[in-house]
């Protein structure tokens, strides 16, 4: 959906802009192409006077960054993942696969299912090589919802990812940060590392009636571990 569209806080994200030829590239090239990111849009009546929380600048960023060091597990073969658990801010949802609509945008999760999270099920599955992206509601007209704290992670927090095969990857965060959605980072966030990496995407910055929120809030993990 677009973020100029109804007031549902659901994703709605663009598969990537689209190239000199006037087509839309795919996923495989949006690391060159650029994506623009989720619009979800805060009904305002949630409850919560001051909305969910936004990353703090220690937590960004900067040019140049990249994951920190050290020898990158194995990546793990492709397997569907079924469940995404951030005990630190108390997030445990089961994970739904999620495709493009015909206005070629990340569809959104159900708004009837708050507490439930979707992945992109035509990038890498977490725990393979290259990026994963998960994306969920930060709130509905009943309140907060699944992702209403993802801006209060802290860095070096553990995000769990059960997959189907039985397997879990562990990622832990080494960044979060706020884009304007106008000016999305698509390189930085999107791109290949060489390792397995995992993207988690609500939305966040400065709220205004109408047209929602101004920006995106991301999360940034590599796999320090699979079992």
């Amino acid at each position: 959906m677009s973020p100029t569209g109804p007031p549902e806080a659901a994703p709605g994200q663009p598969a990537a802009e689209k190239s000199t030829a006037g087509r839309r590239p795919r996923w495989g090239v949006l690391a060159l192409a650029g994506l623009i990111g989720i619009g979800m849009v805060r009904q305002g009546v949630s409850g919560e006077a001051d909305g969910p929380p936004q990353p703090g600048a220690g937590s960004a960023l900067f040019p140049g960054d990249l994951p920190p060091g050290g020898p990158a597990p194995p990546p793990l073969p492709r397997s569907a993942p079924a469940r995404v658990a951030i005990p630190s801010i108390a997030v445990s949802a089961p994970l739904i696969p999620l495709g493009l609509g015909k206005d070629g945008w990340i569809e959104a999760p159900p708004a009837d299912a708050p507490r439930l999270a979707g992945w992109y099920a035509h990038a890498p599955t977490p725990g393979e090589n290259g990026t994963a992206v998960i994306v969920g509601h930060v709130d509905t007209r009943s309140g907060p919802a699944v992702f209403y704290g993802l801006g209060a992670l802290e860095k070096g927090r553990t995000i769990r990812v059960t997959r189907e095969d039985g397997r879990t990857a562990v990622f832990e965060v080494y960044g979060i940060q706020v884009f304007d959605k106008r000016k999305f980072p698509a390189r930085k966030v999107y791109g290949p590392t060489g390792r397995p990496e995992l993207r988690v995407l609500t939305c966040g910055g400065a709220y205004e009636a109408g047209s929602g929120y101004a920006g995106n809030v991301v999360v940034f993990a590599r796999m320090t571990e699979s079992g």
